[in-house]
């Protein structure tokens, strides 16, 4: 299993950003996605999730009504959009998946499979 994240990079406070994950070596379809970051000297935090239909979507209140993940099963890839960023989105923004789970788990320790990481910067 591969995850690959791309499109992050740095934006001023109020732009957008949308990531990529391009998943390889998995049936993607059967799996749900989470979202996470981690900003430098804390610990990693959920971000959001995406079922395996992508029917349904859960998110931090953090990036409840700026963020939004989607999924497109057809190309293996996620998307999380992301606008009116604020410097406190300032991450390393990870995709992640686990064999066993086709809906959403907020807890970082129940996915196996992590994507190497895209930076976030919003500078003020």
């Amino acid at each position: 299993v591969q995850l690959v994240e791309s499109g992050g990079g740095s934006v001023q406070a109020g732009g957008s950003l949308r990531l990529s994950c391009a998943a390889s070596g998995l049936t993607f379809s059967r799996y749900a996605m989470g979202w996470f970051r981690q900003a430098p000297g804390k610990e990693r935090e959920f971000v959001g999730g995406i079922n395996w239909s992508g029917g349904s979507t859960y998110y931090a209140d953090s990036v409840k009504g700026r963020f939004t993940i989607s999924r497109d099963n057809a190309k293996n890839t996620a998307h999380l959009q992301m606008n009116n960023l604020k410097p406190e989105d300032t991450a390393v923004y990870y995709c992640a998946v686990d064999l066993g789970m086709s809906n959403i788990y907020l807890d970082s320790r129940a996915y196996e499979y992590w994507g190497q990481g895209t930076q976030v910067a919003v500078s003020s």
